[in-house]
């Protein structure tokens, strides 16, 4: 593979970084951790009237026919702000998904999606469980239409979402529905980072199939490999960043009239950081480049997801450690990317399912 950014890879990082480092400053981090909902309206206006929504998305539904590798480097640069904006649930995975599989209606949805004017989202978890499991939520098929029953849970921005994107089992087989969060009981949960995420529970909810039923297991892989790929590249983006803080905090600050980053110890702790961000970057590269490329790509995938979930927790309490008191204080810049990276790495699940899940399909 070529590792070369595409031009079109460091035009849109480039942008996405600019909106992002205008709108989203510490006092800006600061506002939103004591908001009442961790969403940042104003730069998802920016970000959708800049194109940067809609730029990677299929030109059918008003994007520039990008692909996952530009989607990556949206989301490394989002990682990087802490950006408060579901890039990844509304655009990557609702609008792609209904771009690529969903009729005319649903595409027309998409469309609004990438222009900033709706959000959609995604509910694939049941229990904690994103493996491409049968889900226990269940759809059947009425004179007045689909009809679903089950809970999802941690779904991102559900208060907000014109639809919901959710996997239900209809008579064994995987398909995928489209639900209006007004029809569901929606309840908000209280995640690490504060971020927006919700149970859902629906009872006889009208849903609209998307494709057709013997479609939804491929549906929903492309759903869950391009969510584990995603929330990857935000984890990259947020230890690069978090790499830099204390990289220079250790430069500055100094104990016993030398630079704590002079100390063996933590220059130590510092290194391995390093190793793994830059195992992590290689490793998201690859996947993205795999998916661009429709080739094979499920290995790279889990392999990413492995590095961001186990590479994340280590860095992530390495920044702490480092800074020391600081690193505990909740009103410093290190607590929010702490907590940022542990929200990723539960997001991503824990490393031995990662390595169960990669043997299972090396033997294949």
């Amino acid at each position: 593979m070529d590792f070369t950014p595409t031009e079109a890879q460091l035009d849109l990082g480039r942008l996405t970084g600019e909106v992002c480092g205008k709108l989203v400053t510490a006092d800006r981090l600061r506002e939103l951790d004591t908001a009442e909902e961790r969403f940042d309206r104003p730069l998802w206006s920016s970000l959708a009237e800049t194109g940067v929504l809609a730029a990677a998305l299929p030109e059918s539904v008003g994007g520039s026919d990008l692909g996952s590798l530009e989607q990556t480097a949206v989301l490394r640069e989002l990682g990087k702000h802490l950006a408060a904006v579901p890039y990844l649930w509304s655009i990557v995975l609702g609008a792609g998904a209904l771009a690529r599989f969903g009729d005319a209606a649903q595409q027309d949805l998409a469309t609004r999606a990438g222009a900033g004017s709706v959000i959609l989202t995604v509910a694939p978890a049941e229990e904690r469980n994103w493996e491409p499991a049968a889900p226990t939520t269940s759809a059947v098929e009425t004179a007045d239409g689909w009809r679903l029953t089950g809970a999802k849970t941690t779904v991102p921005f559900a208060n907000r979402a014109e639809r919901i994107l959710v996997p239900a089992t209809v008579s064994g087989t995987t398909a995928v529905f489209l639900v209006d969060p007004a029809v569901a009981t929606v309840t908000a949960q209280q995640v690490v980072d504060r971020s927006p995420e919700f149970a859902v529970e629906f009872t006889d909810a009208p849903a609209e199939l998307i494709g057709a039923v013997a479609d939804g297991a491929e549906i929903l892989d492309w759903i869950l490999t391009r969510a584990w790929l995603g929330l990857s590249a935000l984890q990259l983006g947020t230890l690069e960043r978090a790499l830099e803080l204390v990289a220079e905090y250790a430069r500055e600050r100094e104990q016993f009239g030398k630079a704590v980053g002079s100390f063996q110890a933590v220059a130590q702790r510092l290194a391995d950081a390093y190793i793994d961000v830059q195992g992590l970057r290689l490793a998201v590269t690859q996947a993205a480049w795999l998916l661009s490329e429709d080739l094979p790509a499920a290995e790279a995938v889990h392999t990413a997801k492995f590095w961001a979930a186990d590479a994340g927790h280590r860095v992530a309490h390495t920044v702490v450690h480092v800074h020391g008191g600081v690193g505990i204080d909740r009103d410093h810049i290190a607590h929010n990317y702490f907590t940022a990276a542990k929200h990723n790495e539960f997001a991503l699940g824990a490393s031995t399912d990662h390595l169960r899940a990669l043997g299972a399909l090396l033997a294949t």
